[in-house]
């Protein structure tokens, strides 16, 4: 009978993670693609960005926390969106829903822009903000017919190009240190022109971005051992290991590469990689962090196309989303997400890649605040009764960190910014109601949600796509008029011509 015991027991286990690798591939799941931009991002500002780092660090475990809490307390819920339909009612469940499927679209962008900015390294012709534009395109595009024809080796191809864009973060955060100049750092603690406090608080949105994807590091009760103990350890543990490499090694690139050089990269850590060894190495790491950024945005594109088909399937997203092909694909959907990623491609050009991304990347965390907002206060209703009253006081007061936190980060993001995703989510209430009509439909008439897209739709589809890419091309340009077909004149200084010394043997 021990024998039967023991045998199930090692079946039970057989193939799941245990904490080591669930540590691990929490921390890879965050540190994919979020940094690669981010010094150049910040260093606008300057190397006071450190002060927002740790606040960002603070808040992210504290989001962490919540999170493993929600995803021990009930591992089905499915995120966000599950967790505040069920506290707070459908309208605000759908409206999570909704909010956090754009800001998901809208990230994609950046890790575009993030990807092509490296790949400026051997394309200088992807400095010119129109030629980024519909190259930015043209990858979005083919991701979403890649996805269209093969989601499973698009997923294969993400798990290897992980590893690529683990390299350059690792590396500068452990060995950029020999190059690392106090001066050089010191000499560009504000260079924002408003306050210390000020500053630091526009940091809060470009660092949040980095840990996007804290949610889904909760991992499922199926996947580990001993979920109960491993799966919060293993989250924090991996939240922990990744704030560890981002602060250190965007900490290292301010203190490598003088700011006036650094606000105008497209490719900061190849940047340093160059100072520190010289040209090949600069190629190297430019070419793992395009592969790290190209290759999240595959499955990112896949995650967004088939989160559309789900809520579609429920009645709460337009029918169209739903509609499969003949390999079971929602082949419209991902067509329409592409669209409206090509159209915030155009929306946002800038003189620079690094400023490009640094708009969407913005917008996306803004409009992620409020899902994690919702979620921290449903921690208080979920967990009632499910904890002894020590852990409920002090996951419930993680909850109202996280959640203040995310406020501050809203309130230092650019107020335009806010004002816009502010009418979206009010906006939301129209979306609501057709979708709860549709819903009722589907639920008296027994409609299949979806089907087998005809032939014309997916034509007239196209057609609004181009259309409307067309018209958001020539307001772009009408809007910002310092965008032009020319590179940056003057030229930045090259960073070999400000190299530090080697430090001696």
């Amino acid at each position: 009978m021990a024998d039967v015991q023991t045998a199930a027991a090692t079946a039970s286990t057989a193939g799941k993670m245990g904490l080591f690798r669930g540590t691990l591939m929490v921390a890879g799941n965050m540190m994919g693609s979020g940094v690669f931009m981010l010094p150049a991002n910040m260093s606008a500002i300057g190397s006071i960005a450190l002060i927002g780092w740790l606040i960002t660090v603070v808040g992210a475990i504290s989001l962490a926390l919540v999170f493993a809490k929600l995803a021990s307390i009930d591992p089905a819920a499915g995120g966000p969106y599950a967790y505040t339909r069920k506290v707070f009612g459908d309208y605000l469940g759908f409206q999570n829903n909704l909010v956090y499927w754009l800001a998901n679209v809208i990230g994609n962008v950046a890790l575009a822009i993030a990807g092509l900015g490296y790949l400026s390294h051997f394309f200088p012709a992807l400095n010119q903000p129109i030629v980024l534009a519909f190259a930015a395109i043209a990858v979005i595009w083919f991701f979403a017919y890649a996805n269209i024809l093969g989601p499973q080796l698009v997923g294969r191809v993400q798990s290897v190009t992980t590893i690529f864009a683990l390299i350059p973060i690792l590396g500068t955060a452990l060995f950029g240190w020999f190059w690392f100049s106090a001066d050089i750092y010191a000499d560009a603690w504000n260079v924002s022109g408003k306050s210390d406090t000020s500053a630091v608080m526009a940091t809060l949105t470009f660092t949040l971005w980095a840990f996007i994807g804290v949610e889904s590091a909760s991992v499922s009760a199926g996947v580990v051992e001993n979920p109960k103990r491993n799966v919060p350890i293993a989250t924090i543990g991996g939240v922990v290991l990744a704030s560890v490499a981002y602060v250190l090694s965007s900490s290292v690139i301010m203190g490598m590469i003088p700011n006036a050089e650094l606000v105008v990269s497209s490719a900061p850590f190849a940047d340093a990689a160059r100072l520190a060894l010289g040209d090949m190495a600069g190629g190297l790491v430019a070419l793992c962090a395009a592969m790290g950024c190209l290759g999240s945005l595959a499955g990112w594109t896949l995650l967004v196309g088939q989160s559309a088909k789900a809520a579609a399937d429920d009645g709460l997203f337009p029918g169209i989303f739903a509609k499969v092909n003949r390999r079971n694909v929602p082949s419209i959907g991902l067509a329409i997400v592409a669209g409206l990623m090509s159209r915030q491609v155009l929306a946002t050009m800038s003189p620079t890649a690094s400023e490009q991304f640094g708009k969407i990347a913005s917008i996306s965390v803004i409009l992620t605040l409020l899902p994690y907002i919702y979620s921290m206060i449903s921690v208080q209703i979920l967990g009632y009764g499910k904890m002894s009253h020590n852990q409920y006081t002090f996951i419930v007061g993680a909850g109202l960190v996280g959640a203040v936190y995310c406020l501050i980060a809203m309130v230092g993001s650019d107020g335009q910014q806010v004002r816009w995703a502010l009418i979206f989510v009010i906006a939301s209430v129209v979306f609501y109601s057709s979708s709860i009509a549709r819903k009722r439909d589907m639920e008296e008439q027994h409609l299949h949600p979806g089907g087998v897209a005809t032939v014309w739709v997916r034509y007239l589809a196209l057609g609004v796509t181009i259309l409307a890419l067309i018209v958001t091309f020539w307001l772009s340009i009408g809007q910002d008029r310092d965008l032009n077909l020319r590179f940056r004149d003057p030229p930045p200084v090259p960073v070999a011509a400000q190299m530090a010394p080697a430090p001696a043997q």
